[in-house]
């Protein structure tokens, strides 16, 4: 699985991804019963509110090799703040549109 991630720009501040780069290396959470390589082929934020960015940003990793965007539990989840983006759906449902249906899409990471 070569993964590209998108994380939320309001809150990289305070979280370095770890906890989304450990569940993927210990293939936990979002990532239990992958049992293929996962190799991480890019990271980038939404671009900030109201994530319009993640939508080209997905398919430029895409372009560079990824075969499945995950959308970090930071948006969809509203970890660490407690608070999900308003947007996320709609980044979700974009982000599949654009990609289409070969693209998988995980919109969590633990």
């Amino acid at each position: 699985m070569k993964v590209g991630l998108i994380r939320c720009m309001q809150t990289e501040d305070m979280c370095p991804a770890t906890t989304d780069f450990k569940v993927m290396k210990e293939k936990k959470c979002a990532f239990e019963g992958v049992e293929e390589d996962i190799e991480v082929i890019g990271v980038n934020t939404c671009g900030g509110c109201p994530g319009k960015k993640a939508v080209t940003r997905a398919a430029e990793i895409v372009k560079r090799g990824a075969d499945t965007i995950v959308l970090a539990s930071c948006i969809t989840r509203g970890n660490p703040i407690g608070f999900a983006c308003p947007h996320a759906d709609k980044m979700k449902e974009t982000i599949q549109k654009k990609l289409g249906e070969s693209i998988k899409l995980i919109d969590y990471t633990h």
